[in-house]
Order: structure tokens, then sequence, then C-alpha cells
């Protein structure tokens, strides 16, 4: 989803240089390839861009992730958008969106003051 100057511009000046699993597409410019710029796939979200795209849109790589593949840890999780305001946000346990209740306080806790 992009507006019509964004459509036109890409249009005359832009090169594909690759797509994400979310469906968003990347361009360069053809005369001035540090001009990069992404056109989203499901309403703009730019919190859809996975980290290894952020890199090469903001500069700090030339190389597309097409390219040069970021090579993947085995502590990392996979690449999630920001889900707040949406079904899948993250509530915590007592939240009342959740259906929970907090519960109550102990009693045990002693406010620290100096001596």
């Amino acid at each position: 989803m992009t507006n019509l100057m964004t459509r036109l511009y890409t249009l005359r000046h832009g090169v594909s240089v690759g797509e994400d699993e979310f469906g968003n597409r990347y361009f360069r410019h053809k005369d001035s390839p540090s001009r990069r710029w992404v056109t989203y796939g499901k309403g703009v979200d730019p919190t859809t861009v996975p980290p290894e795209w952020h890199r090469w849109l903001h500069g700090t790589t030339d190389k597309t992730p097409v390219e040069a593949p970021l090579a993947r840890k085995t502590w990392e999780k996979p690449f999630e958008p920001n889900h707040t305001g949406s079904a899948e946000a993250y509530l915590p346990k007592g939240h009342i969106l959740a259906g929970g209740e907090r519960p109550k306080a102990t009693g045990d806790y002693e406010p620290w003051t100096p001596s």
C-alpha cells in the first residue's frame, strides 16, 4: 500500500533489490545507490521491516540481505513485528484486558532507609 507519488517515483527511479517475508519491497535509486526506500506490503507499518533489511536501508551495509544473508545465531528467535494494539499484544498476568486480577500486596515489603 503506497501512495501514487511513491509508486510513480519508484517506477521512474527505482531498482528493485529484494522482498522480505512480510511482502515489503526494497528499492535503491538507479543513479544514486545510496538512496534507498521500502514499499510496505500490508499497510504502512515500519515495525514489519526485519533487522537485516533495516541495516541495509540505513546504510549500515551496502550489501542487501539477498546478496549477503546474515548468519543466524542459535539463540535468536524469528523476527516478529510489533504487536502493540493488536490481538497478539502481550498482556501480563493480571492485566485487565486479559481478564485477570492482580494479587493483593502481602505486606512483606519494607522500604529501604539509609542507616
